[in-house]
This record gives structure tokens, C-alpha cells and sequence, in this order.
């Protein structure tokens, strides 16, 4: 184990097992439990797998660990010396034997004072990360796996968690930097993440009242908060607010105004900077964080001109981080997290990493879609670009030009050039092969940096809209980062392209994204002088080669699945629902007393003092001068007993006489106001109040359980806990589940059943539908066979077992499991009659058979279930018990195949 982020997965799978035991703040186990929709399966409610795992680490780093610095991290999960130094990278012969010699600490402190040192082994990332003061960690995702949206539930978790305790240790801003304007432009998903599927909703409800949202725009001279607050989200690309004068461009009119132009955009950019300063309790995110890595982008190596020696020049978006060094100095910054998904420069790896999660895993998932067997290597020169690219069109459109997106968009091509010349060069021969299989120019679209608006604007409309016409696109400098294009099947490498910033990694990976649903695999066409340029860079990206992800296939598949019937009528039927009250005589020998608390009333605001301050370069800025110890008088609520009395009773469910009593003999000594009746009456400090109600809980905490029938309508299906969109006037429900390929034939829709139009019209309630089992599968196909082939009053026939989020169905019993905690269970099918009544079906394995049988026998003679699979059975049972004219349960068993003894109480149903 030679890497951070694995010794650290080690660490988090260990306390998902302790179910994420946190004793000082127990919120987050709810918070995480509750993005697991469906614990038996491990369906999640709304991240993706690697979302998940990143927030679990994310987590852990934050909680059991305390926010580590980056070398207490690594001290931390490698207390051996060799170790340590190995996952740091320091394995050069010359390091060993120098730390053999002089020790670890010897070398980590010649790290950041040794220029010729670094500069010689490659340090450069390595000294910048120890150099940090303030925590700071990567999350390396591969493109699509959805960086934007755990950043947004990093910052949901961490406001949830700030609300819940508000002493706590948690983020309550947060700052948000994109590198230019088309990586900002995606970051605008922030303000569509479903937050609701994020936090259960006791959590949620508070964290909706207080989160505000806010994305810089050009020309503002300060960003739209209030100085101090809390829970604001800033979206910012860096040149708005990095130390750093802007380029102006050279014009004589810029020339004439630059003084005036460069003062005023280095002002803005520090009216920007203070107002975030101001945050208290704040967190940085860095989207394509390894643009503030790398030699080229922290510096270079220049000599000095005395010495001779080497010296590291700060410069470029380096900057980036001296503005998160001032944050740091000005408010109190909690970590950074740095997103990316290239964590490797000039095949130097950053030493930050806490979560990995690269190309083949999202192959692997199907986040990514398949290479298997789409790497085209075309053995041509550059000299014969233009027979590469008749070769491209033709491959593209005899297998891709057929292919569409569920939403109806079609299969795109993106051709990348090095330069405009080229670009314009080949067009023509584009343009040939088109025609020569029917195909007009208006397909095509030209862009580059230089482009219009309107030829911008058509190329955004293709990433985001389903109808826009062009499919083969021709671009320059365009088309890498922060493009999200899920209708991007093929990419081609046409001549030799820059090898700067991964710009052909970036290129050749645009088209992998994958949607839920599609089953078409990406395709990448590359000259031979690109290939090399690729494999290098797959090489230091991400530790893979070409011939790995032409072999890599999809192990999970997305879909996507649509309700048809939102309004589905509920089940009407009796549970027992259990209650915890307190006994009839508890305490009632013994009166209520209360004494006094010797609480002390909660400190005053603070007093800030500031003052505006001129700099060496002529800004002006605010300065603080206080050292936070210059308050406000104290001041909290006096209560009158009756106020006082109300609120605890309310609270604690006891008699108001009786509190009234207690609380006057206590506080009778404690001191009178005259009311506007000239009465007097008690002064009860309302923070005494807690106080006072551990002394209620210590002298009444004795309870009962309690087992209540009552009527529930049960939904079998929420359309509110699916995704709606407006389409045409008419309403949309969709969501994504995920599953094993391996489980891929077990989906269906009503298309792949004998009696489509039946299934449509008595199945079917949301497509398609995610069986677990072939017996299940056989089910519906048997049921809906019978249905086709006799008169009956058969009104639904519902899968029912694939969906198990609380926010999509009200269809879950409620069992105590071996833990000793409440767990739900869903059973697979319901089959409703015109008369009301209701079958509901279990498909079980036959190896289950006797637990179940067994337990079943223990109900019926009075005694509790057993075993698991027996509890859940039990369970329903009971269902059955208190609804026997509504409701009947019903297990049947199966090996491959459902058993025929199984069958007839199905059948007598159906016939009535």
C-alpha cells in the first residue's frame, strides 16, 4: 500500500462497519445513512457510488480525524518511517540514503529551504503541499463523475451539520473557484441539486431557509452578501478575485487608460476578496484544482544572478493559492477542497490525493461509457489528414449516424485541430464525405476561441439540447474542459496536437460521458503521432494505458425509469403503530422538585473594530484593530412562571399545575417584578430552561410502550420523489437507479413482455422494471398470461419490490432486525381487485424456505420470529391479520423457476 488515498479507504471502510460511530456529533451517521436508499441492495438515494465514497471520506478526514494537515495525514496513516516516505514519493536512492543517515524530518525540512534539492527529484508538488497551513485535500474523480455535485453536498452535509450544532466545528461559507468562464458556466449545476435527497428532512428544512446561492458577474464591484453571515455558497472563476493585474489588451485606448484600468481591476478584485474575508467559518473548493499545481503553472526555475543557484519564481495562477493564503489569514478557514480529474503534472502525482477514482472505475461503474474495441489507431502521417478524415466520417456514419440518446438527442462527432489553418484546410474533404452518403454541410459546425457569439451560442446548444442540428463538430482550443456533452459518442485526433496541459487527454476523453440508459459504447479515432502523445498522458493522469481501457468493460449499468402513473389510488388499510408515552403513575408519589440551575447567561455579541488602512501599492482596504474581546452587556428573556410552565409541559408532557408549583417554590426566593396588574410575579431567566428540563427527565423518565391500530393510507408510489420536468405541456417523472451488468437481462420494459398493450394498460406503473431474480421476472410474464387468457377484475398487477426510497412509496413494513434497530422491507408485487382487495406477493429463494416456514409457525403460536427473512415475512403477515378483508399475503418459492404449489392461491385471486 504505497498511496494515501488507500491506506485512508482502509480507515473509512472500517467505520462505515461501525455504521460511522461519531459520539460527539451522531447527526452525520443519519446524514449518511441516509443516502443509502436501499441498504440490502446498496442503492443509493441520489449520489453516485464514488460520490458516496468521497463524501464517506471526506467525513471521516473531517470527524474521526480532525482535519489534518496533509503530513499529519500521512504521520497519522504511516507511523513507519519507510512507509511514510514511500507513499510521499521520496524513493530516489539518494533520499533513502539520506534519510537512513539524518532522518525523515531532516529531509522534510530541506524540502522547503533546498532549492537545488527539489528541483532535482522532482519535489516541486510535494514542497508545496507541506508548506500549507491550512488543511487541504484533492478528490481526483474522472470526468463525469459528477464533481460539481459533491461539491454542492460537501457544502449541503457541512451547513447541515453547522445547524444541527451551532459550536461546532463546522463550515458555514464557502467559496467556490472555477478556472475561466466555461468550467463557471458548469458549475451552475450547484443551483439545481435536489438538496431534499441530500438531507433527510428535519435536516433539510432548516438548511433550505438559510442557504443562499451566489455566482459573480462581470463588473460588479463587490459580491452581493452580507459582510459577516453565514451559510452564502460564492461561485466565482478566479481572475474575479486572485491577487493578480489582469492582461489588458494592447489598443491605444487601453494603452492610454492602463494606469487607470489596471488600478481599478486589482481594487475590484480586493472589494471582492474582503467581502469573502469577511465569512466567518469557511470552506474553498478548487473545480480542476491541478490548475494551481505543476512547475509550469506554480513557477519556474530561473538562476540567480549573484549565486548562480537556482530559484523558484512564483508565477501565473500560482496566485490562485497566494489568495487562499490571504483567506486564510483573514478569516478563520476550515479546509480546502481541491476537485480534479487529472491529479498528476508533468508525471509528478500530488501528494494530496484522498480519494482516487479514475477512467477504468468509471468505465467500471458505467459513469463513463465503454472503449471496449473503439480505440482507432490510423496509421497515417499528418501529411495525409485528409485521408484520416474520410476514413473518420465514413466509420462515424456507418455506426453511429442510426444512434440516439433516450431523449431523442442524435450521435456526435468532434474532429480536434491544432490550429484554424488546418481546420480550414481539411474542411472540404469533410464536407465530401459527408455528401457522398447523403449528408448536407448544415450538419457541420465550425467553432474555435475566436468565434462569434452566435456560433458560441450553437455550440453550447448542443451539449444541452436535444433538437440542435449540427452533429460533426470542428474545433480549435475548444471542446475540453468544462464541456459536458452527453450526445458526444466519437472524438478524432486529427494531425499532431499541442501536448500542454493534457490538452489531448482532454480531447480524447470528451465523448465517454455516459447517460442512463444508453447502450452504445464511445469510439476515439487517433493519427499514430497522437497515440504516443495519449499514452504518456494516460500514463501520468491517470496510471492506465490504451490497451487497458480498450479492454475495460462496464460492470454496473444506469437507466433511467419513467413514471406513468403518478397517481396510482393508496392502499387502505390498518397498522400498529408503536408509540413511547410516559406510564399513567410515573412519579406520582414522589412531587416534582426543581432547584435553581447555576447556569450563566450567554456571553454578549462581539464589538468589531475596523479601520480603513492605505497599502504600500496605494489600495485601500479595511482593517480589523480589536482582538474579539470587547462585548455587549449580556442580555436573555426573563419568563413569568405560567410562560415558563406552558413551554416545559409542552415539552415534556406533564400536567402545567404541577410545573406551575414546582417552579414557584424554587424561584420564590429567586426575585418578583410587579406585573400591570401591581401583582408580583416570577422572573425565570429563559436559558435556565434546559437546565430545568434535565432535572424533568431525571425525576420522570419512566416510559412505556404502547402498540396503536390505525387507518393509513399507503401511496404505492410518490411522484413528488421523483425528478419532474415540464416536456410540451405534460408532466415528466423520471429517476436513475443503478445496477450490475450482470443483472442487465433482469430489466424490462413492457415491450419485452408477450402482452405489451396489456402490461402497458395493468403493469407497468413506472418502466422499466428492475427485477432482482429470473423467479420474479416469470412472475409478472405467468400473472399477465393468466390475465390475457380469462375473464377477470383485475384492476393492477405492480412491481412493487424495485423501489424502496422512502420519498418514492409508502409499501414498506416495518421489522426489528438483529441490531436491535427498526428496519423496512417492501415486498415484490401487489395485485389489486375492482372489489379493493389486494394480494400481495413475495418471490423467495427456495433455500429461505424453512426459516420463513418456521417463523411463521412462531407467530401463529404467539412467539416472535427468529431469523431475518422470517421477521420480514412476519411483518407482512401482520398486515394481513389486522386487514383480513382487504389484504392477503402470499410467499412463493422458487429455484430457477417458480414452484406450481405456489401458483394456486395467485390464480384463485385473479378468477375471484
Amino acid at each position: 500500500m504505497s498511496h494515501l488515498f488507500q491506506a485512508l479507504a482502509e480507515r473509512v471502510d472500517a467505520w462505515r462497519t461501525a455504521r460511522y460511530d461519531c459520539p460527539d456529533f451522531p447527526a452525520i451517521r443519519e446524514i449518511l445513512d441516509f443516502a443509502i436508499e436501499d441498504p440490502a441492495t446498496g442503492q443509493l438515494r441520489y449520489l453516485r457510488h464514488a460520490q458516496f465514497r468521497a463524501l464517506e471520506t471526506y467525513w471521516y478526514l473531517r470527524l474521526v480525524l480532525n482535519t489534518p494537515r496533509i503530513p499529519d495525514l500521512y504521520a497519522t496513516l504511516f507511523p513507519k518511517p519507510k512507509e511514510r516516505r514511500e507513499a510521499m514519493g521520496l524513493t530516489a536512492r539518494e533520499i533513502v540514503d539520506m534519510i537512513a543517515d539524518d532522518g525523515l524530518d531532516t529531509v522534510l525540512e530541506r524540502l522547503q529551504t533546498d532549492n537545488a534539492f527539489v528541483r532535482k527529484h522532482g519535489l516541486e508538488s510535494l514542497r508545496e503541499t507541506f508548506a500549507l497551513d491550512y488543511p487541504s485535500y484533492i478528490l481526483a474523480l474522472a470526468m463525469g463523475a459528477g464533481k460539481t455535485i459533491l461539491m454542492g453536498s460537501i457544502v449541503a452535509t457541512e451547513f447541515a451539520m453547522a445547524l444541527e450544532y451551532p459550536d461546532g466545528p463546522f463550515v458555514e461559507n464557502a467559496l467556490v473557484f472555477a478556472p475561466g468562464k466555461t468550467i463557471l458556466s458548469a458549475l451552475r449545476e450547484l443551483a439545481d441539486i435536489p438538496f431534499d435527497r441530500l438531507l433527510p428532512a428535519r435536516l433539510y428544512k432548516p438548511f433550505a431557509a438559510s442557504f443562499k446561492l451566489t455566482f459573480t458577474r462581470d463588473g460588479d464591484k463587490t459580491i452581493p452578501i452580507t459582510l459577516g453571515s453565514s451559510f452564502n455558497v460564492i461561485v466565482t472563476n478566479t481572475e474575479k478575485i486572485r491577487i493578480q493585474k489582469p492582461t489588458v489588451r494592447n489598443t491605444a485606448q487601453s494603452r492610454l487608460f492602463a494606469g487607470t484600468k489596471d488600478e481599478e481591476a486589482t481594487a475590484l478584485a480586493n472589494l471582492r476578496l474582503q467581502a469573502i474575508a469577511s465569512l466567518p467559518h469557511l470552506a474553498v473548493f478548487s473545480d480542476e484544482a491541478h490548475h494551481t499545481y505543476g512547475q509550469k503553472l506554480l513557477g519556474k526555475w530561473e538562476k540567480d544572478k549573484e549565486t548562480g543557484e537556482p530559484v523558484f519564481k512564483d508565477d501565473g495562477i500560482k496566485k490562485v493559492r497566494r489568495t487562499i493564503d490571504y483567506l486564510a489569514q483573514e478569516t478563520n478557514l476550515i479546509v480546502t477542497i481541491n476537485a480534479t480529474g487529472t491529479p498528476y503534472f508533468e508525471r509528478q502525482p500530488l501528494r494530496d490525493v484522498v480519494v482516487w477514482y479514475g477512467l477504468g472505475e468509471g468505465i467500471r461503474d458505467g459513469v463513463l461509457k465503454e472503449l471496449a474495441g473503439g480505440i482507432k489507431v490510423l496509421e497515417l502521417g499528418d501529411g495525409e489528414a485528409g485521408t484520416m478524415v474520410q476514413s473518420v466520417i465514413d466509420d462515424f456514419v456507418r455506426d453511429y449516424w442510426p444512434v440516439a440518446l433516450e431523449n431523442g438527442a442524435p450521435a456526435r462527432l468532434a474532429l480536434y485541430f491544432p490550429n484554424i489553418d488546418t481546420r480550414d484546410e481539411l474542411r472540404p474533404a469533410i464536407e465530401s464525405a459527408l455528401l457522398a452518403h447523403g449528408i448536407g454541410p448544415d450538419t457541420l459546425l465550425a467553432v474555435d476561441n475566436k468565434s462569434s457569439d452566435a456560433t458560441r451560442r450553437a455550440f453550447e446548444a448542443v451539449a444541452r439540447d436535444s433538437a440542435a442540428p449540427h452533429r460533426v463538430l470542428l474545433l480549435v482550443n475548444m471542446g475540453t474542459e468544462g464541456w459536458n456533452c452527453p450526445s458526444l459518442f466519437a472524438c478524432a485526433l486529427v494531425r499532431k496536437l499541442a501536448t500542454s496541459n493534457n490538452f489531448v487527454l482532454q480531447a480524447a476523453t470528451r465523448c465517454l460521458r455516459q447517460v442512463p440508459g444508453n447502450t452504445a459504447p464511445a469510439r476515439v479515432y487517433l493519427t499514430a503521432s497522437n497515440k504516443k502523445t495519449l499514452e504518456d498522458q494516460l500514463a501520468e493522469t491517470y496510471g492506465t494505458s490504451l490497451k487497458a481501457l480498450d479492454a475495460q468493460h462496464a460492470d454496473r449499468v444506469e437507466k433511467t425509469i419513467h413514471l406513468h402513473k403518478p397517481h396510482l389510488p393508496p392502499l387502505l388499510i390498518k397498522k400498529r403503530v408503536l408509540r413511547i408515552q410516559r406510564k399513567a403513575d410515573s412519579g406520582a408519589a414522589t412531587p416534582l422538585t426543581f432547584a435553581v440551575p447555576d447556569t450563566p447567561a450567554p456571553s454578549g455579541p462581539v464589538v468589531q473594530t475596523w479601520s480603513p488602512v492605505l497599502t504600500a501599492s496605494g489600495d485601500t482596504r479595511l482593517q480589523r484593530l480589536d482582538a474579539g474581546d470587547v462585548l455587549l452587556q449580556p442580555y436573555t428573556p426573563m419568563l413569568d412562571a405560567y410562560t415558563a410552565a406552558a413551554r416545559l409541559a409542552t415539552s415534556h408532557h406533564l400536567p402545567t399545575p404541577e410545573l406551575l408549583g414546582a417552579l414557584r417554590s424554587a424561584y420564590s426566593q429567586n426575585g418578583t417584578q410587579p406585573n400591570q396588574d401591581k401583582r408580583e410575579q416570577l422572573q425565570i431567566p429563559e436559558h435556565h430552561l434546559d437546565a430545568l428540563a434535565l432535572q424533568i427527565e431525571a425525576q420522570r423518565s419512566q416510559y412505556e410502550e404502547t402498540w396503536d391500530e390505525i387507518e393509513v393510507a399507503v401511496a404505492l408510489v410518490k411522484a413528488e420523489g421523483f425528478d419532474h420536468a415540464e416536456v410540451d405541456g405534460q408532466s415528466i417523472y423520471t429517476a436513475r437507479i443503478s445496477f450490475a451488468k450482470e443483472r442487465e437481462p433482469l430489466y424490462k420494459q413492457a415491450k419485452d413482455t408477450a402482452h405489451a398493450a396489456l402490461a402497458l394498460q395493468t403493469s407497468f406503473h413506472y418502466e422499466g422494471y428492475n427485477f432482482d431474480s429470473t423467479p420474479e421476472a416469470e412472475f409478472l410474464d405467468w400473472t399477465l398470461g393468466l390475465l390475457q387468457s380469462h375473464p377477470h377484475q383485475i384492476e393492477g398487477l405492480w412491481f412493487t419490490g424495485g423501489l424502496t426510497d422512502a420519498g418514492k412509496t409508502d409499501l414498506r413494513a416495518e421489522y426489528l432486525g438483529d441490531d436491535g434497530r427498526w428496519h423496512t422491507y417492501t415486498p415484490d408485487f401487489v395485485l389489486r381487485r375492482a372489489d379493493g382487495k389486494h394480494l400481495v406477493v413475495e418471490v423467495k429463494s427456495d433455500k429461505l424456505s424453512p426459516d420463513i416456514h418456521a417463523d411463521m409457525a412462531r407467530h401463529a403460536a404467539g412467539e416472535p420470529p427468529q431469523t431475518q427473512e422470517g421477521r420480514k415475512a412476519v411483518a407482512l403477515k401482520r398486515w394481513e391479520d389486522l386487514n383480513p378483508e382487504r389484504l392477503r399475503y402470499h410467499v412463493m418459492f422458487a429455484d430457477t423457476a417458480l414452484h406450481d404449489e405456489g401458483k394456486k392461491t395467485v390464480r384463485d385471486f385473479i378468477l375471484g
